[in-house]
């Protein structure tokens, strides 16, 4: 005996859509900014500082980009 089940779940409303963006791109603006400021600060640096911190000047993307989006 085959069964289907053609339920499907209700969509949000346009403001719950909205919101959800709005909560998105607010979001990606803040890892920007972390981003931004921790690249900034790391590059400020001279390379006797970075080699303090084991940091070369060629990595400071990758870390930025942890420290921004966390991975």
């Amino acid at each position: 005996m085959a069964y289907v089940n053609s339920t499907r779940a209700a969509s949000g409303s346009f403001q719950d859509r909205l919101t959800a963006i709005t909560r998105y791109v607010r979001a990606a603006v803040l890892r920007r900014r972390m981003y931004r400021q921790t690249a900034r600060e790391l590059n400020g640096l001279t390379d006797r500082e970075l080699a303090d911190l084991g940091i070369h000047r060629a990595d400071i993307r990758q870390i930025a980009t942890e420290a921004a989006c966390g991975k």
